[in-house]
């Protein structure tokens, strides 16, 4: 347990930050099941906006986000021409 009044309140601020990281993570989870049960435009635009709030925060790094978005868009094709 930390001892210094600085220490205690980065502790606070860290639990609090990694509660805020973890919530956001979970709704690219929710997101990501929601665009694979039923694949359309609407899900799909859900699902990167989830991704681009985890770049803003600096929760991801923009190219990852841009890899995952992509194979999104390949999935959504692939399903619409069956």
């Amino acid at each position: 347990m930390p001892i210094i009044k600085s220490a205690k309140k980065a502790a606070r601020q860290a639990e609090k930050r990694t509660a805020h990281n973890q919530q956001i993570k979970k709704d690219i989870k929710v997101a990501l099941k929601a665009f694979k049960a039923n694949p359309s435009e609407k899900t799909l635009a859900k699902a990167q906006s989830e991704y681009d709030k985890a770049v803003k925060k600096d929760l991801m790094k923009k190219n990852t986000a841009s890899r995952r978005k992509a194979k999104l868009h390949a999935f959504l094709k692939a399903n619409k021409k069956k």
